[in-house]
């Protein structure tokens, strides 16, 4: 795989190997998938799942949303406890086979990709129009962050927990990333969404982000007010475009959202080489 060039981005947040993974399911429906040190894991609750060679059932007898989610919560933190799971986060995420509205229970957010489960979230890309062209609010990630320290990012873009609708996690992450206030932040306008599905390390990423534009006035200034954030930068779309087709500076998701921005934006068109191949694979099948 090239070091530079845009697809590559693409590429890198779609591999993942079926045959490295077990399917996590309840009765019929699959909802996730498990690496084998889950899968070992969780024979010790014979009560709650029924581990096969090929797949892992959790019990049907846990016949309700409230009764599912408290196991799930029990199993993470015996997890936990054992390293089998790195932490707790303390954020509930679906468990899901397809959206958010159609979940059979909630798990702790950093247990969702040790089973493979969708996970959803929202970012936001706030940009400014000047007489020689859009500039785009750009932030660099707080050197204490658990994942991808020091990297770029986008203006706003957090995860999106079970008991918020899109529109009050928005107006949360705005607020908490960007100093964004309510009034301005309600002119974010839903731009559609991006699905990728990376193996890792522990499991499986099958995500979906919400993604929106907010064109904010010339004088406007995001400030971080929950220490994720070290610095701001506003800077040309062309230097964004750089960073991102030459560089691996920016955390791996902020870049399709970038480049589903270019292309919305005509920064990107027909004549950019694997144009299609982007427009397409922004959208993978899980």
């Amino acid at each position: 795989m090239s070091n530079t060039g845009l697809l590559r981005h693409i590429e890198t947040l779609n591999q993942w190997n079926p045959q490295n993974f077990c399917g996590f399911y309840q009765g019929e429906q699959r909802y996730g998938y498990l690496k084998a040190s889950v899968v070992e894991a969780l024979r010790q609750w014979p009560a709650y799942f029924q581990v096969e060679s090929k797949t892992v059932h959790l019990n049907l007898a846990l016949d309700t949303f409230e009764v599912r989610t408290q196991v799930l919560a029990e199993v993470t933190r015996g997890l936990v406890g054992q390293g089998v799971i790195s932490h707790a986060h303390g954020e509930r995420y679906p468990v899901t086979s397809s959206g958010r509205e159609t979940a059979i229970a909630t798990i702790d957010r950093t247990a969702a990709s040790y089973f493979g489960l969708r996970a959803y979230g929202q970012h936001l890309n706030g940009f400014v129009r000047r007489p020689d062209g859009l500039m785009l609010w750009i932030a660099r990630r707080a050197a204490d962050r658990r994942v991808y320290p020091g990297k770029l990012d986008n203006m706003v873009a957090g995860g999106l927990p079970y008991d918020l609708t899109l529109v009050e996690n928005l107006d949360k992450e705005c607020m908490e990333e960007a100093s964004v206030p309510a009034n301005i932040a309600a002119n974010a306008v839903s731009v559609g969404a991006l699905t990728y599905c990376k193996e890792t390390r522990v499991g499986l990423k099958p995500d979906t982000l919400y993604c929106y534009d907010l064109e904010l006035p010339d004088d406007f200034q995001p400030r971080n007010t929950d220490g994720e954030v070290a610095e701001f930068m506003l800077l040309p779309v062309e230097e964004v475009l750089r960073l991102v087709r030459d560089t691996d500076e920016f955390k791996l998701n902020c870049n399709l959202v970038l480049i589903d921005f270019f292309i919305r934006h005509g920064i990107l068109n027909p004549e950019t080489p694997d144009y299609l191949d982007l427009v397409q694979r922004l959208h993978e099948k899980f």
